[in-house]
């Protein structure tokens, strides 16, 4: 079967071809002796993530205790009370009603 390369390295694969090898989303794209070599990915996003993590070096019980430091976190009260601000604490001075001026006829 011929494909066309275009000009922006894109290729457009048969559907004859994507329905024998079933859809997939990414495909591993390898060179070997001279020949292109797609092979059909399908990424487990839970991989991904169990992935990321070993990246980070982050073990199951770390992400336990981060859950639970989390929802203990959410259920505890402030304990810290926001400061006041300083216009808040005292109280507004009292004003004195304005004079009313007497209408003038022109």
């Amino acid at each position: 079967m011929l494909a066309k390369i275009t000009s922006k390295n894109q290729l457009t694969l048969p559907k004859s071809v994507t329905q024998a090898v079933g859809a997939t989303e990414y495909v591993d794209v390898e060179v070997r002796a001279g020949q292109i070599i797609l092979t059909p990915v399908r990424i487990h996003r839970g991989d991904a993530v169990r992935a990321k993590l070993a990246e980070l070096d982050l073990a199951d019980g770390d992400i336990a205790n981060a859950v639970a430091w989390a929802r203990e976190s959410a259920q505890m009260p402030a304990l810290v009370a926001e400061p006041v601000a300083d216009y808040m604490a005292r109280p507004a001075p009292a004003r004195k009603p304005a004079a009313k001026k007497a209408k003038s006829k022109a």
